[in-house]
């Protein structure tokens, strides 16, 4: 049996479960940077307000989401997140893909990130999906990478 997973735009009473998402996927990355990453430490009733949430849900459950802010020339991907239970299974990249495809609609060319040099797996993630690594600075005690994606029209 193919279990479904379907996308919806997040609403502000999915706080708490973004919440819970977002914990449980960055969890394993607190003893390989020595620090709970700062997307667990991010206010997601604010968030919701000011962003733009795409969620991944499975049998009523939500599994994954993406955060993102339009700029005028680009998308920023403040945040991709897939429960550890569902990871491995391309919802991580059916997120990326859809965020794409919104930022072709809304006439943007580039989505761009950052993310932590330490998470090797997600760094690998984003170079097999197409983005490139247009710098890298030091940040607590580590570095922050920060990588870009062209999009055709």
């Amino acid at each position: 049996m193919t279990v479904q997973i379907l996308f919806r735009p997040a609403a502000p009473a999915d706080a708490d479960a973004v919440k819970a998402i977002v914990q449980a996927a960055y969890a394993k990355w607190v003893p390989v940077i020595g620090r709970e990453p700062l997307p667990m430490r991010a206010d997601y009733d604010k968030a919701l307000g000011e962003h733009q949430f795409e969620l991944a849900v499975e049998n009523g459950r939500i599994v994954g989401l993406i955060e993102t802010v339009a700029h005028d020339d680009h998308v920023w991907i403040e945040n991709v997140a897939v429960a550890p239970e569902a990871q491995g299974r391309g919802i991580g990249r059916k997120l990326l893909d859809s965020a794409e495809r919104k930022a072709v609609e809304s006439g943007r060319r580039e989505l761009r990130l950052l993310t932590n040099g330490a998470f090797e797996a997600n760094v690998l993630l984003y170079r097999k999906h197409g983005y490139t690594i247009d710098r890298e600075e030091p940040f607590m005690n580590g570095t922050t990478v920060y990588m870009s994606k062209r999009l055709a029209p």
